[in-house]
């Protein structure tokens, strides 16, 4: 899972790289589409392989975040539809309004898959805090950086182009999720355990 965190977050950021920079070239455009739709199927595999981990704590919150996984996954897809549609769009001056409109679609569907996984994981950050499966200020980092994202969704969708600066403490948050998953997994069951006889000890004292 953790490496699925950090895959998702170079592929994506690589493959719009390259789509964006070159509209009317359809190998850079082709090239970046592909590694946006491997995206796709990351951010779907997370949904799916957190769901079990999810689901022996809170099974609403694993169901919620596996679909807003899902819709995520295939509003990207979307997406990379639209910017396909720019490259023969780009070579015609007369398809030039199709363009904007393409342009305008792939916006939307990149939008409307941040605000399905800003809100799925408020659920998920609720579950790694009182689970404690990861340290407490990790998961109310999540919570605000998540619910910044889905803000800023809202207001990118309402036309106010703020959503770049505001999806900077979630994206942060699932890197460093990701390193944390890879470096150490989640704590298995005697770990919390002790965790959390650690913090009632200190509540004590």
């Amino acid at each position: 899972m953790g490496a699925l965190f950090l895959i998702a977050f170079v592929v994506y950021m690589t493959g719009n790289a390259l789509a964006g920079s070159g509209e009317a070239d359809q190998m850079r455009t082709g090239a970046g589409a592909l590694l946006m739709l491997a995206n796709s199927a990351a951010v779907a595999g997370i949904g799916v392989l957190m769901f079990p981990v999810l689901r022996r704590h809170h099974e609403l919150s694993a169901h919620a975040y596996l679909v807003s996984r899902v819709v995520e996954a295939v509003m990207l897809a979307v997406g990379v539809v639209f910017l396909l549609l720019l490259v023969p769009l780009a070579r015609d001056a007369a398809a030039l309004p199709l363009a904007s409109v393409a342009r305008q679609g792939n916006l939307y569907a990149y939008q409307i898959a941040m605000l399905s996984l800003g809100l799925g994981s408020l659920l998920f950050c609720r579950v790694l805090f009182q689970a404690r499966l990861v340290p407490r200020f990790m998961a109310i980092w999540g919570t605000v950086g998540y619910a910044v994202f889905a803000v800023g969704a809202i207001l990118e969708i309402l036309g106010y182009g703020v959503g770049v600066a505001l999806s900077v403490p979630g994206g942060l948050f699932e890197v460093a999720l990701g390193v944390l998953l890879v470096a150490k997994g989640f704590p298995t069951e005697p770990e919390r355990a002790s965790t959390a006889d650690v913090g009632l000890a200190s509540e004590l004292s």
